[in-house]
């Protein structure tokens, strides 16, 4: 049977290893957020018009809007961006609108800054609209640094009761 004093031993080693992870944490993603897009026709506009709104960025992202059938394309005219700051006064919600989108088409609206990579895409027919969304980590220092924060404490985890019965 482990005394008290092996077992407070243990529980401060303990808490010691799952702070260092958290602080890991912090230093692999910095302070950042991210959020995935939601694009939606806007009806309320006096053309076709596409809006991508994300609740939570940070830093400042940029936002580009691409087209399938419009390769290459400059949006950047035909678009307006904007970024409000978040009541906690860190994150910024990303509001972009495309006008003259032109039905039968897919758009794809890409939020990225130097942590994620955030895509929403929308098609738009004369009978149906299908939505799609996915987040990439580009940060390959925060994405290692998670993955051994979680493998040092699956490691540890199962030996705690041998450690403390020592």
């Amino acid at each position: 049977m482990a005394s008290l004093g092996q077992i407070l031993f243990w529980s401060i080693i303990s808490i010691i290893i799952i702070l260092a992870g958290a602080i890991a944490l912090i230093i692999g993603f910095g302070i950042s957020a991210f959020s995935m897009p939601e694009v939606n026709v806007d009806y309320n506009a006096s053309s076709e018009t596409l809006r991508c709104e994300a609740p939570r960025w940070f830093p400042q992202p940029t936002v580009v809007w691409a087209s399938q059938i419009h390769q290459g394309a400059n949006f950047s005219e035909v678009s307006n961006t904007s970024f409000e700051l978040n009541s906690e006064n860190v994150t910024m919600k990303v509001v972009s609108v495309l006008y003259n989108a032109t039905i039968n088409n897919t758009y794809s609206c890409m939020i990225e800054n130097d942590i994620a990579k955030a895509t929403g895409d929308i098609k738009v027919t004369e009978s149906e609209i299908k939505r799609r969304s996915h987040l990439q980590l580009l940060n390959s220092k925060a994405s290692l640094c998670v993955s051994s924060f979680f493998a040092i404490s699956w490691a540890l985890l199962p030996l705690s009761p041998y450690l403390m019965l020592k």
